[in-house]
């Protein structure tokens, strides 16, 4: 199972324990570093026992406008810009930025409207 899987798959309430032993389990490449970054997200924080996988106030919201669709996809796309990754959202190999300025991405999308 591939940790992109694990998110999709598992119940909402147990998904943190869930990717937590999937980590170890799967011999995810970057298990180490991300069990670390687990562990230190919730080093101070007496509720969290070991590990803090989502960040505080993250719900879910219901996409039902055309903006706030575009306002989510142009975040999505400018994440790797952001963490200075690439300098344009099209130039992340990985992203559908790319698709949306007119180059082939490596994966096939479905455009949003």
């Amino acid at each position: 199972m591939q940790l992109g899987t694990l998110y999709k798959s598992a119940p909402a309430k147990f998904t943190s324990k869930k990717i937590i032993s999937e980590i170890n389990v799967i011999g995810e490449s970057r298990r180490g570093w991300l069990l670390e970054m687990f562990e230190r997200a919730g080093e101070y924080l007496k509720r969290i026992k070991n590990y803090k996988v989502w960040k505080d106030g993250s719900k879910a919201k219901g996409i039902e406008t055309l903006s706030f669709m575009n306002q989510k996809l142009d975040y999505i796309h400018n994440n790797p810009v952001e963490d200075m990754i690439v300098e344009n959202p099209e130039d992340y190999l990985f992203s559908s930025a790319r698709d949306y300025c007119g180059r082939k991405g490596l994966v096939d999308i479905e455009f949003l409207r």
